[in-house]
């Protein structure tokens, strides 16, 4: 995150409803009340969501984003999975990698991100973009055979999962061997400064951003999940015990963010 310059005005998306999100379930999985009250999160914040990443950001988040895609491996005619795929950025950028022969499926538990992906979706004209399938599912029982993809990638979504292991497990299942996972998310940094300077940008820059949003409730929530997330080296070791063959976390944009990349 860097300094705030300026203010950027939400933009909404009427007529939800009619756009073409399906819902996949392996089985009836019951959500606890943590994973509800995040859902709940996400939803609210959908229709701000991308305006407040390229204002908090100043558009970094673009850069990072572009670096997990490029380590997830993905190529020309793959099958992929953007996991958590919000307002589908990371969906995007994989299908440009794959092209208009290959599938990118999104999936994500809030239908609001969802129904703003496929908003998006419509806007755009390229070919490799209607190879796009958004899909309102659960990271934790992903409703995919084994085996099925070339590549995965997650974009700040493993942070607010419940169950860590048991999406790491999904992830590793649904992958075929020797392909890659990237997750790229906060880095929760083992040094006091760099964990200092993201304490005081959450409460100094973001939360009085969210507050002109009426959201500050929500992005309050980013500090606390950073705090309860997992070290670079704790996350590798998550990694090995769901069954990838390696991993390797990467620190990026000075420890503030992170890329864990994992084979399986």
């Amino acid at each position: 995150m860097a300094a705030l310059l300026g203010i950027v005005f939400p933009v909404t998306f009427p007529g939800h409803g009619q756009l073409p999100v399906k819902t996949r379930r392996r089985s009836v999985v019951k959500s606890s009340s943590s994973s509800d009250e995040r859902q709940t999160l996400f939803n609210r914040i959908a229709p701000v969501y991308d305006n407040l990443n390229d204002l908090l950001s100043l558009g970094q988040h673009r850069i990072w984003k572009n670096m997990a895609v490029s380590w997830s491996g993905a190529r020309t005619g793959d099958k992929v999975l953007d996991l958590c795929c919000g307002s589908g950025d990371l969906a995007f950028l994989l299908s440009e990698k794959v092209g208009s022969s290959g599938k990118v499926m999104g999936l994500d538990f809030s239908s609001e991100q969802l129904a703003v992906a496929a908003s998006r979706q419509k806007l755009r004209g390229r070919s490799c973009y209607k190879c796009i399938e958004w899909i309102e599912g659960d990271a934790t029982d992903l409703p995919f055979d084994d085996c099925e993809f070339d590549a995965i990638t997650m974009g700040y979504g493993l942070r607010n999962v419940v169950d860590r292991d048991r999406a790491m497990r999904e992830m590793c299942r649904v992958l075929k061997p020797g392909s890659r996972v990237s997750i790229l998310d906060f880095n929760k940094s083992n040094q006091s400064v760099t964990a200092f300077m993201q304490d005081w940008m959450i409460d100094n820059v973001v939360v009085p951003v969210a507050t002109l949003y009426d959201l500050a409730k929500e992005y309050e929530y980013l500090k606390y999940s950073i705090n309860g997330y997992l070290t670079g080296e704790e996350l590798e070791a998550l990694a090995l015990e769901a069954g990838f063959s390696s991993a390797r976390h990467y620190e990026i944009s000075g420890g503030f963010m992170g890329d864990l990349v994992a084979v399986r």
